[in-house]
């Protein structure tokens, strides 16, 4: 039995927000496969694909003008089943990676899509997954992340940027306590990338103590005291390395919602275009969350500028442009958009919080047990499977992209990064055939939320159905994709939805 006192947690959560925190929990990391090759759209080059990306081929994308390489999951089209006429785009929500499509052999969203004869592909866009930065990296040398933190992996240990450190998490977290206290800002300021004046060092590391703090009043104001917890079976790590890797590339998240909209998620729907080669030169598009927000916005644009679409169909899963009318528990960013500004920190830790707290959720005595509805409804997903998404699925996001995300919660919905457009008022010009899912306990987005804006397309092309039982099964954020029953009750119907459109 292991007690925290109320102050440990609290170092825990401060560490980890400011640290970015990778999971040793259960058995070793699997050693990375060196005989997957993937493809490269910069020059024709190819490299071995890492062990963390599931899918059959990975594609980097340039951004031009741009130092970033997005990455595109490919899974190519089952050879039992007639080959579809158009590609299908997965977009992911705010902050999260491939993972979430594809989190095991037996629970993979894209693996089913390319059974059903879809050339599938999933967008990670910058910032988020193997999305990487300047010149693409060998994988044999280790999985290189968006936060630029390589990891290589033996049988009992993890090499983080050249140090070996033991799997013992707790004594991790012990030891690396007092270096992170030590960590000098003229140390920090003498590495040879990122950021090079000490002046700008000292306000960064003070703006991480700052926020790191604010995080903590946020959390504890959801909660009651905190006195001590035990059975922490689910323990993290955390490596002085990665903080200074997360320094490194801190300034440079600066990004918000159109730069998604008006240059990631075009040229990869441009590179998709040119590998599958669809007739009429169109996609199918699936969005879950902030994804789904993406394909909206693009459906409003085109229909404000007169632009033939390039989309044949689109599906929305638990999104929406206009939150106003719910309840919807995505109104907890709101107070982690402003001690950012407050600050001026351009990140917000997503994944390095949810390490450190996904414990007090998932273990007695269940502490911060409101986080788990949040994404997954009681008894949809196993266990293991919830862990692996909570705590692989999710990545650091910008301030500036929760700041415009959060003005779906104001008059008139979403809105461009200067505040003159407002993405739902041109929705009603699409002509492109939409269908959108709602969870009945999605918390996130719940079903108000979805039909907010669905209610605005035009009706012959607008479908809406939400899925769960007033006995069960309940779906909630997640499970639309990935929960048990998923397979059986939303799959069909997506699959119905995009096979009607899938007409050149």
């Amino acid at each position: 039995m292991i007690a925290f006192p109320q102050s440990d947690l609290r170092w825990a959560i401060h560490s980890a927000a400011a640290l970015l925190s990778f999971s040793a929990a259960g058995s070793p990391p699997q050693r990375l496969r060196r005989l997957c090759i993937s493809a490269s759209a910069g020059d024709g080059r190819t490299t071995p694909k890492p062990s963390v990306c599931t899918a059959d081929e990975l594609h980097y994308v340039p951004l031009p003008n741009n130092e970033w390489n997005l990455a595109l999951w490919r899974y190519l089209p089952s050879s039992q089943r007639s080959r579809r006429n158009h590609p299908l785009l997965l977009l992911s929500g705010v902050g999260t990676n491939a993972i979430g499509y594809d989190l095991a052999p037996g629970s993979s969203f894209a693996r089913h899509m390319s059974g059903q004869g879809f050339d599938t592909w999933i967008l990670e866009v910058r910032g988020a997954g193997l999305s990487a930065k300047n010149s693409l990296k060998d994988p044999r040398q280790g999985t290189t992340d968006s936060n630029g933190l390589t990891v290589t992996h033996e049988a009992n240990n993890a090499s983080i940027n050249g140090n070996t450190v033991q799997s013992d998490d707790l004594q991790i977290l012990t030891n690396l306590a007092g270096k992170f206290e030590g960590i000098s800002e003229e140390q920090l300021s003498s590495t040879d990338e990122g950021l090079r004046d000490a002046a700008q060092v000292s306000s960064i590391t003070s703006q991480l103590r700052d926020f790191c703090n604010r995080l903590g009043e946020i959390i504890n104001e959801s909660q009651q005291p905190i006195t001590q917890f035990t059975g922490l079976q689910n323990r993290f790590s955390i490596t002085l390395g990665d903080f200074w890797k997360q320094l490194h590339l801190i300034g440079k998240y600066n990004w918000d919602f159109d730069h998604y909209l008006e240059e990631d998620v075009p040229i990869a729907m441009d590179y998709i275009r040119n590998q599958s080669k669809p007739k009429d030169g169109k996609l199918l598009a699936i969005g879950h969350s902030m994804g789904g927000i993406l394909l909206y916005a693009m459906l409003s644009q085109d229909g404000y500028r007169g632009k033939n679409t390039e989309l044949a169909s689109v599906i929305t899963l638990g999104s929406s442009l206009d939150y106003t009318t719910s309840r919807s528990s995505m109104k907890m960013l709101i107070p982690f958009v402003d001690p950012a500004k407050a600050v001026n920190l351009p990140v917000v830790p997503v994944r390095a919080l949810l390490a450190a707290i996904y414990p007090l959720a998932s273990y007695p005595p269940y502490l911060l047990s409101w986080l788990n509805p949040q994404i997954s409804a009681q008894n949809m997903m196993h266990p293991e499977l919830f862990e692996r998404l909570v705590l692989k699925n999710f990545c650091t996001i910008p301030a500036k992209l929760l700041s415009q995300l959060s003005t779906a919660f104001g008059k008139g919905g979403l809105r461009n990064r200067s505040g003159t457009f407002f993405y739902k008022d041109h929705l009603h010009k699409t002509n492109v055939p939409v269908l959108a899912l709602a969870g009945d306990k999605d918390l996130i987005c719940p079903p108000e939320a979805v039909y907010e804006t669905v209610k605005l397309i035009p009706e012959n092309l607008a479908t809406y159905k939400v899925f769960g039982e007033p006995r069960g099964p309940h779906y909630a954020h997640y499970d639309l994709v990935g929960g048990r029953m998923a397979y059986y009750q939303v799959y069909p119907r997506i699959i119905e939805f995009l096979s009607r459109h899938d007409i050149c």
